[in-house]
């Protein structure tokens, strides 16, 4: 009899390039970052099969609940070309955020869903410490989220980020409020803080048509690499414009994010209101005229892919004008007048 061939050894998920432990590691690492979002109505408790909000904990009476959800698109590949993981989240959270803001929300809990081809507790916590910053800013909690370790779909590196908030507000007090807003109403902008997590396959082809590589000097702010320039982080408006929305104050927002001022301001107005923008009114950060001139861009191309310098657009009546541009500037905000609405 042909001798039997010795029975190959039994597969585990680890042979699989899935690692339990790495998973079970990162749990542990971000609990802390977790709890350090704990607001009323979360206690944050990581590690069961879903999370909790206790919406009376949280002050609301009749409340109406709004989500979101969104990514950070390309912006990811200059995260992981550079090695810096810390800010990404905090786009994260902050694209999802502003959204429901614009809608009248507080934004109220947060799940992130992190997926890669290699888990690794370190960047994870890394990745995972830039959502807890946003939640932080924001004022809301960190719940849960999913991490997958998924060998075969992602290479290297690589690794994907989506986020999911809710929020809610009192039934009544949503925006936009198009019954209240009148074609002599003012258009109030705030500032970005660069292009935000928005037009990033347009930014690396035009570095790469510069022939600039991200530890090279920004040519806009020589005194700092280009990738940590373009990494600059989201600005999260919640803080400064919750006070003005619960006020009345303020009638719509527009969060201004790919498609720029011109494809965002019409999604707060009604069909019988138009909107005009003084382009001249606000100062553009410098990154902008670097992309425009480096890649030969034109002003109206510029205008639907960039917020061009401003993040969030705020319609309030003339007579409210000066103070809710007081209000958002003693809150931190670089906020003006920047157009009005018009009759279509």
């Amino acid at each position: 009899m042909a001798p039997r061939n010795p029975p190959e050894p039994g597969l585990t998920y680890a042979d699989a390039g899935v690692d339990i432990d790495a998973g079970d590691a990162l749990v542990e690492a971000i609990k802390p970052l977790a709890k350090s979002t704990a607001r009323p109505g979360a206690d944050v408790m990581l590690g069961g099969f879903g999370g909790a909000f206790d919406l009376k904990a949280a002050g609301f009476k009749d409340p109406i609940l709004i989500s979101g959800t969104d990514g950070v698109g390309t912006k990811l590949k200059l995260a992981i070309d550079t090695g810096r993981l810390d800010t990404v989240g905090i786009d994260l959270v902050a694209m999802c955020v502003n959204d429901v803001l614009a809608q009248g929300a507080e934004p109220l809990f947060f799940l992130d869903y992190f997926a890669t081809g290699r888990l690794d507790p370190v960047r994870g916590a890394a990745i995972v410490s830039g959502v807890a910053e946003g939640c932080r800013r924001a004022g809301c909690a960190l719940i849960g989220g999913e991490t997958a370790e998924m060998p075969g779909l992602y290479t290297g590196d690589d690794f994907d980020l989506a986020g999911f908030v809710v929020g809610a507000a009192e039934r009544g007090a949503l925006l936009p409020r198009h019954e209240d807003m009148r074609a002599c109403d003012v258009l109030i902008g705030l500032a970005s803080s660069g292009p935000h997590s928005n037009g990033y396959s347009l930014i690396r082809k035009i570095a790469a048509r510069a022939e600039l590589g991200w530890t090279d000097p920004a040519p806009f702010a020589p005194e700092r690499h280009l990738g940590e320039a373009l990494l600059e982080p989201t600005r999260i408006y919640v803080k400064a414009l919750l006070p003005l929305i619960r006020s009345g104050q303020i009638k719509g927002l527009a969060h201004i994010t790919g498609g720029g001022i011109t494809e965002n301001t019409p999604r707060m107005l009604p069909d019988r209101l138009g909107f005009e923008v003084d382009y001249a009114s606000f100062d553009r950060p410098a990154v902008f005229a670097w992309l425009q001139e480096t890649g030969g861009v034109a002003e109206a191309e510029m205008r639907r892919t960039f917020n061009c310098g401003i993040g969030m657009i705020a319609a309030v009546a003339p007579a409210d004008a000066d103070a809710v541009c007081a209000a958002l500037n003693a809150a931190g905000e670089d906020a003006r007048v920047i157009g009005a609405l018009k009759a279509v």
